[in-house]
């Protein structure tokens, strides 16, 4: 006897996206204060994860799970 599915979260996945953007924003900005003391990987790390964050928003507006600020 198989058991029901139960029934799938209620998340606001854009919230959940922009908090993520902010955490590496954070980041971000501790690596460029540490500036030579860190490899350079790190900070593009950063870069490229708000960056495939920003998009990751804007294909979430593209297909209407976001609400538009117009």
């Amino acid at each position: 006897m198989t058991k029901p599915a139960p029934p799938p979260l209620r998340v606001d996945t854009a919230r959940v996206v922009r908090i993520g953007i902010a955490v590496w924003a954070v980041a971000l900005v501790v690596l460029l204060l540490l500036g030579d003391r860190v490899d350079r990987m790190w900070t593009w790390t950063c870069v490229a994860a708000i960056g495939l964050g920003l998009l990751g928003l804007w294909i979430m507006r593209l297909q209407g799970q976001t609400p538009r600020r117009d």
